[in-house]
């Protein structure tokens, strides 16, 4: 099996949301089901069958996390020592050539990867070109409105 880059960060969220499944999310669909079983004929019970898709849902959602938890390889940026390289976990400010905006990215797993917070996933067309790269490197990525060039200004593993 292959193993999934995490963050600690990433791990944790994952680790809450499991045990949030488990403890309060499935007890309360067992709840439902049992409701709308203790009203009668099922065949025609669409609060029953509503309960039992969310169940299956819930049922499904905890084994995908069980399973990337137990293949996860979780990476703490800070312990991280890659001579001012961009890898996993470090954080990237950039500098857009043309436009002269700025940003500041983390490059995290798919499963935590949020635009809003500044986290990319490892696997985006961004991160994959800022990979190996260091600060004043000039990394290229095709976008949607086409090929934007953006200066590595700083790295960062925090």
């Amino acid at each position: 099996m292959a193993t999934i880059p995490l963050t600690r960060r990433g791990a944790d969220l994952l680790k809450a949301e499991l045990q949030r499944l488990k403890s309060v999310e499935r007890h309360a669909v067992i709840q439902a089901i049992s409701e709308a079983r203790a009203q009668g004929d099922l065949s025609e019970n669409a609060e029953y069958e509503a309960a039992k898709d969310k169940q299956g849902f819930i049922e499904g959602r905890i084994k995908e996390l069980e399973s990337k938890l137990a293949a996860a390889q979780v990476i703490d940026p800070g312990a991280i020592d890659a001579g001012g390289k961009v890898v996993f976990g470090s954080t990237v400010d950039l500098e857009d050539e043309a436009a002269g905006t700025k940003a500041t990215y983390q490059i995290v797993g798919d499963d935590e990867a949020d635009l809003k917070l500044g986290l990319i996933s490892i696997s985006s067309p961004i991160a994959r070109a800022l990979i190996g790269k260091e600060a004043g490197d000039v990394a290229e990525v095709q976008a949607p409105g086409g090929l934007r060039r953006w200066e590595i200004v700083d790295v960062r593993y925090t």
